[in-house]
């Protein structure tokens, strides 16, 4: 399916499947005077659909704000038009929509809330000049297959994992290295499956040894034999990374199990930044700890953006951060280059320099593809809040470390 978004189409229902409802009306709704449409390849059916209805809410977000103060002022005005059409949490799906993205004439596209969807419809935008700013993609071989209209805006697995262990080292050492064992939980894709090689190598030189590494397909619906697995292990500290069903059922099995852990210390945790299962599942939620995208809470336009997901009443993730960032960049390759083409655009990307986004980030380098200025940020759920804790010149609160125990 595809839709076609401007800011005129002001979303009106509240939640992220009503986002989906509310794009899938017959009308298609055209923005006045010039248009520049931008594509937004997103999972909004299947086991992604939750990320992927936050993603493209977020580029609407973006893009409502954009034409707000002006649009592409180098062309114009130039309203931004969302074409967003459904990866169905499929690869095959996403690279035969890059086809359907191409013949609606957008200039460039973001997408596509899990590295395998990434992958796919990168490699099918290819053939088309036509270059894509991921919203969210972690695995390594994003950048690394040489593709000139690959763009990676947010960190990946191996910088989320190292800032990750530096991170951990620092809390450890603070509160006098209590923790001597790790359990990893991955996916068995591959952002999961390269962390937990990542973290299998460095852990032992924190003095933290490795006591179990279980990997899981995703979808996966039965997490008791791995919170067995876990429980057994005797591991003081459990690290997963998997998508945020899979984390959430995790959760719960653990504490059925009553595994007894000092800290749950997540690398990209699909669930530990994210306010749902905070609040669908807050017992189980508490003092978890995160290392993962983020916006600076401290900009104006991150507390505008907070704003407008909270009248809209969706909820504030990193898909909706990043979606509205990656947006962002692309609005700020056309008013740089005053071009719709597309071959000029991918090398106006490749040259940004661009530092007025909402993430923590310096100005934009990319390099092969990825941005080096880019990093990952500690959270923490404390309460209701899901709260920002390292680095230290963005945190919101004091981390918590290990968990305290009860009584």
């Amino acid at each position: 399916m595809t839709y076609t978004l401007n800011r005129r189409g002001l979303l009106k229902a509240s939640g992220a499947a009503a986002l989906v409802s509310g794009l899938a009306m017959p009308s298609i709704l055209r923005a006045q005077g010039q248009t520049v449409k931008i594509g937004v390849l997103e999972p909004l059916t299947g086991n992604l659909a939750y990320n992927g209805t936050q993603c493209a809410a977020g580029a609407k977000f973006a893009a409502d704000a954009i034409n707000a103060a002006g649009g592409i002022k180098s062309m114009g005005g130039a309203q931004i038009e969302l074409v967003v059409v459904d990866a169905q949490s499929r690869p095959e799906i996403a690279a035969s929509a890059v086809d359907t993205l191409a013949e609606a004439g957008v200039v460039a596209f973001t997408g596509a809330s899990a590295s395998a969807l990434g992958l796919a419809s990168s490699q099918a935008a290819a053939k088309y000049d036509l270059a894509q700013v991921f919203s969210i993609g972690t695995a390594e071989t994003i950048v690394e297959r040489g593709l000139p209209n690959v763009f990676r805006f947010t960190p990946g697995v191996n910088k989320c994992t190292s800032v990750a262990l530096e991170n951990l080292k620092q809390l450890n050492a603070a509160a006098g290295n209590p923790v001597k064992t790790a359990a990893i939980v991955h996916e068995d894709g591959p952002f999961g499956s390269n962390m937990a090689k990542i973290m299998a190598e460095q852990l032992p030189q924190q003095g933290i040894e490795v006591v179990e590494t279980i990997s899981h397909p995703t979808p996966h619906r039965d997490f008791n034999n791995i919170a067995l697995r876990v429980k057994a292990s005797g591991a003081n500290m459990l690290i997963p990374s998997n998508y945020l069903n899979e984390y959430t059922l995790m959760a719960r099995a653990l504490r059925q199990q009553r595994a007894e852990l000092m800290a749950i210390y997540s690398i990209l945790g699909g669930a530990a930044s994210n306010i749902k299962f905070v609040r669908e599942n807050n017992d189980v939620a508490q003092y978890v700890m995160d290392c993962n995208h983020w916006y600076d809470p401290s900009k104006p336009e991150s507390q505008a953006l907070a704003a407008s997901v909270a009248q809209a009443g969706l909820d504030l993730t990193y898909d909706v951060m990043v979606s509205y960032a990656t947006i962002q960049v692309i609005a700020d390759a056309l008013e740089r280059g005053a071009s719709t083409d597309r071959k000029a655009i991918i090398q106006t990307l490749a040259a940004s320099t661009f530092d007025g986004s909402i993430m923590p980030y310096g100005p934009t380098k990319f390099v092969n593809g990825d941005n080096v200025n880019s990093q990952p940020v500690n959270t923490q759920i404390r309460g209701e809040e899901i709260e920002l804790v390292f680095p230290e010149q963005y945190a919101t609160a004091e981390p918590v470390f290990p968990i305290p125990r009860e009584g």
